[in-house]
């Protein structure tokens, strides 16, 4: 049965709440879901109800097509002036014997490890320090697009945008067209945690605020450029707190249209300052998801971390409103194995990625950063799963 047939069955099911019939009709009628019933489906909605919503939005916007770029991770280093309280990945600086931080060289070389695969993206993301200044990523961006020019440029966040703008005494807006540049050509959503301020300043005090973050993004869209957003959820947040963070991301988006891509983050409880706060079930994962999808209606691509969830969940996400898994990053990430997810050493082959989206009947198809389609595997065989043929052998009397 298709979405939408399914779509009519729950509005015409004359044993379901009102208010769960009237958010279907709005979905099937492509018109926005308020405040108020994004918490109510937090509240009242059960996953197979929000699984057909999402899935119908899902199929389309993309009908069975599912995402995935070859990228890997560089890590200038875990050591940051913020403290996090979710935070698995960074130590502080007087803990510098329990990290790293790498030499412009360091990370070229890292760089220059890839030289040859058909990566087409390096996602640039890691702690905060005083040396790692605007001169610094400025040289660092240059040098990656002058070695490999078409190697696509993703890093930073407005945490460290917001820290080294500050140091070097300038503006937003100038500060991000110097990135731009410099050879910066898109950011990733980290760094928002949860905006509203409740929950803001106990789990990510020091850091940029979440107007601050707003203010950042939307000085680079000004620029023509696209980024994406994240939400950690999972933690001490209420449903209203995630439901405000999403609104805030849907008015910038009314405003920029330079969101590609919202990612929720699972909150890991391993060796961090909030291991007495209980992990969410995957029923809720898949909740999150699924509402994330309705409520974004501006946004065109959600997208789960299988690093993060696990690559089964990940299957099941697809159903629920996700159309993207990430890609085939390298295991050179720590920011998921520290915090205790299972995907300890997360890497993942083109071919085993395919695999993945092919086993639960939906269409592979690997993108550059932009969504550009690069290679569409729906048909692709793999040499190593051709099998030989064998002949007959005439009899000869």
């Amino acid at each position: 049965m298709d979405p939408t047939s399914k779509l009519a069955i729950i509005i015409n099911d004359q044993d379901l709440p009102e208010q769960h019939k009237l958010i279907a009709q709005k979905v099937l009628d492509q018109k926005r879901i308020s405040f108020d019933e994004g918490v109510y489906l937090y509240q009242q909605a059960e996953l197979g109800y929000l699984g057909v919503l999402a899935n119908h939005i899902r199929e389309q916007r993309h009908g069975d097509k599912t995402y995935f770029n070859k990228n890997f991770h560089l890590e200038p280093t875990n050591l940051c002036v913020y403290d996090c309280k979710f935070c698995s990945y960074s130590r502080l600086i007087k803990q510098k014997d329990e990290g790293w931080a790498l030499t412009l060289e360091e990370m070229l070389n890292v760089v220059k490890k890839y030289d040859g695969e058909s990566v087409t993206e390096v996602h640039i993301v890691g702690g905060v320090l005083p040396q790692y200044d605007v001169a610094f990523y400025s040289a660092l961006f240059t040098a990656i697009k002058q070695h490999r020019p078409a190697l696509h440029v993703k890093a930073l966040t407005p945490v460290e945008y917001h820290y080294i703008f500050k140091k070097a005494k300038i503006d937003y807006a100038t500060g991000m067209k110097l990135m731009k540049d410099a050879g910066l050509e898109s950011i990733p959503g980290g760094g928002a945690e949860i905006f509203h301020p409740e929950v803001r300043e106990v789990i990510a005090k020091d850091k940029c605020t979440g107007e601050q973050w707003l203010q950042i993004h939307e000085q680079w869209h000004k620029l023509g450029m696209r980024s994406n957003a994240t939400m950690l959820y999972g933690h001490i947040e209420k449903y209203e707190h995630r439901v405000d963070h999403m609104e805030q991301l849907r008015q910038l988006q009314d405003r920029t249209g330079g969101f590609q891509t919202f990612i929720p983050l699972k909150f890991r409880n391993q060796n961090n300052q909030m291991e007495n706060v209980p992990e969410v079930s995957v029923i809720e994962d898949l909740r999150n998801y699924a509402i994330s999808r309705i409520y974004l209606d501006n946004f065109d691509h959600i997208k789960a971390y299988w690093a993060m969830i696990s690559r089964q969940t990940a299957q099941l996400s697809l159903n629920f409103g996700v159309d993207d898994i990430d890609g085939t990053l390298d295991d050179t990430t720590k920011i998921y194995s520290m915090a205790g997810a299972e995907e300890q050493n997360p890497a993942m082959s083109t071919k085993e990625l395919v695999a993945l989206i092919k086993q639960v009947r939906r269409k592979p198809i690997e993108r550059d950063t932009l969504y550009n389609v690069v290679t569409d595997f729906t048909d692709v065989v793999f040499d190593e799963d051709i099998k030989p043929q064998f002949y007959k052998l005439p009899v000869i009397n």
